[in-house]
């Protein structure tokens, strides 16, 4: 059994839609006090509202992460509101579709700026508060693509989710001495608003790139970020988690096409 993470407080960025919504619903499901970011507040509001009923409480900031002063501003009304706060899952990022020989500086800059920026900015304004926690918890949300696979368009993002992942390593040295861990989770195709305006044609092709016949659930990021939450993994620093149900392994579609 895992020890209670039970009135646990915790900071999701990007958590008023897709896995972010996900992964608060989870910790809010397992007891834990939950903020939740983003900068649309009516998106934020509708989140509220939705897990409204978890055992949890979840409440919104608007806040935008590639902005050093807004980090630090959710994270201190994370901890005004909750006495603490023991959980940052940096998961805010955007995914703009752009070809490499049309991308732009200003597309550069705005996908490094959310995805890679302000993971970094917001595991900075928590570095305190986690330390007071004598147990704090990182979680990034990266991606297979960029440290795994690639797909065209999508080479700025891959870029930003690489870079999580070199910011991890190091930063689990410097955090280990503090009584902090932190590792990430590299979902592959989750259903989510956005993967959904992709279109069902879309949705098809993914599907049957999987194994596991079917494409992920913002829950099952949502558990193994709360897995690298608990006690039990205390001894686990500087890991990445793949959940993708097994859409990393074939050679290819032919693998599949002998299951």
């Amino acid at each position: 059994m895992f020890t209670s993470l039970s009135g646990r407080s915790a900071i999701v960025t990007g958590g008023s839609k897709g896995i972010g919504r996900g992964i608060a619903a989870t910790l809010a499901g397992a007891g834990i006090n939950v903020v939740i970011t983003g900068r649309n507040q009516a998106d934020l509001d509708q989140a509220v509202e939705a897990l409204a009923g978890a055992p949890g409480k979840v409440s919104a900031v608007s806040a935008d992460v590639s902005n050093p002063e807004d980090s630090r501003r959710a994270v201190a009304e994370a901890v005004a509101r909750h006495g603490g706060l023991d959980i940052v899952c940096a998961n805010a990022g955007i995914f703009p579709s752009g070809r490499l020989a049309d991308l732009t500086p200003d597309d550069l800059e705005q996908v490094l700026a959310v995805n890679f920026k302000g993971t970094v900015f917001i595991v900075q304004a928590a570095l305190d508060a986690l330390t007071e926690s004598g147990h704090g918890r990182v979680v990034i949300t990266s991606s297979i693509t960029g440290p795994i696979t690639g797909y065209p368009g999508w080479s700025h993002y891959g870029a930003s989710k690489a870079a999580q992942l070199g910011f991890l390593r190091t930063a689990a040295m410097e955090l280990a001495p503090k009584k902090i861990t932190i590792n990430a989770v590299l979902p592959g195709n989750i259903i989510t608003e956005g993967l959904e305006e992709m279109g069902q044609e879309y949705l098809d092709q993914m599907s049957s790139a999987v194994p596991a016949g079917r494409l992920g659930s913002v829950a099952d990021i949502g558990n193994a970020a709360l897995f690298f939450a608990t006690d039990e993994a205390a001894y686990i620093t500087g890991q990445s988690l793949v959940v993708d149900g097994g859409q990393i392994l074939p050679e290819s579609h032919l693998a599949i096409a002998e299951l």
